[in-house]
């Protein structure tokens, strides 16, 4: 961090800047041309949008299932892994906020969707799906930036006393929050992380339960069924934590971080995905079964016509 950036920092920024713009480009002709171009009149293929939503959903319970439930369990393997998952959940949440709004095919529009008092005299329609997920992302990014930032406290104060530049010095002051390493204010880190932790364990588990309703709630043949609700959570946290072996990998390979990210963290990590891709496999299963079970021409039609 405290090195010049090499020509493979050049060279990453120069990719991620490029699929930037072309989602601007797409993001542009979606507003012009309509969603119509995502293909959402196909009745089999889930909708384009809502299965971006939910994907970057998923892969944003990573972070704070490592920092937060692994943190209140004193998981002492997490540390190594924790800040770059915590930043994975920062951007995943972040992307994912975005296909609610653009969705809607009016981006301007957007700020309808909060309830606040206005001189168009309608209010929110509390009972729309959309609406709960304005709820769950906006609650679930507040909680999880809070506590990543808070971690990085002492980090940013570390970095304040080693930089030798005057303007990063000044940066840092600023995002240390006047951190000095004494007993105090470690008494206090250590008291906020543990209440934040508790904030976003159950967020991790409820956050995805709301998003699985934009599906139950409805009365489409297959989605509505209450074996959504666990069945997205343990898809989110099965398609987060395999993002964190991704980017794991990656990191280790490219900064040689073999003395801190070891195999057994990665092991540790395959046991999770291991637990969590048999639930899923299972709740498949049972989705097929049940529509078999229920003896509804309609809903083996839809899973049969699915399949094939």
């Amino acid at each position: 961090m405290e090195e010049k950036p090499t020509r493979l920092w050049y060279l990453a920024l120069a990719v991620t800047t490029s699929l930037l713009g072309i989602g601007a480009i797409s993001l542009i002709l979606s507003v012009y041309y309509g969603t119509g171009l995502w293909g959402n009149n196909n009745p089999v293929f889930w909708a384009f949008p809502i299965v971006n939503f939910v994907f970057w959903i998923g892969i944003g319970h990573a972070g704070t299932l490592i920092s937060a439930i692994l943190y209140l369990f004193r998981q002492k393997w997490r540390n190594a892994i924790a800040r770059f998952a915590e930043a994975m959940t920062i951007f995943a949440v972040m992307t994912a906020g975005l296909f609610p709004i653009i969705h809607t095919g009016r981006l301007w529009l957007a700020g309808y969707l909060f309830p606040y008092p206005n001189e168009r005299l309608l209010w929110v329609n509390f009972r729309s799906p959309l609406e709960w997920d304005v709820f769950a992302v906006s609650t679930y990014f507040t909680v999880s930036f809070i506590f990543w930032y808070v971690g990085l406290i002492p980090d940013m104060a570390t970095m304040r006393d080693r930089t030798k530049d005057g303007f990063k010095k000044m940066i840092y002051t600023v995002m240390s929050l006047g951190w000095r390493f004494s007993n105090r204010h470690w008494q206090h880190y250590e008291r906020v992380y543990l209440i934040l932790a508790g904030i976003a364990t159950p967020l991790v588990l409820s956050v995805h339960t709301i998003v699985s309703f934009d599906f139950a709630v409805a009365i489409l043949p297959g989605w509505h069924t209450t074996v959504l609700p666990p069945y997205f959570v343990a898809g989110a946290i099965f398609s987060g934590f395999a993002m964190v072996l991704t980017v794991m990998t990656v990191v280790r390979k490219v900064f040689k971080l073999d003395h801190l990210i070891t195999l057994d963290h990665m092991e540790r990590i395959s046991k999770v995905l291991l637990v969590t891709g048999m639930m899923v496999g299972y709740a498949y299963a049972t989705e097929f079964f049940m529509a078999w079970y229920s003896g509804s021409p309609i809903e083996q039609f839809v899973f049969i016509n699915r399949a094939t």
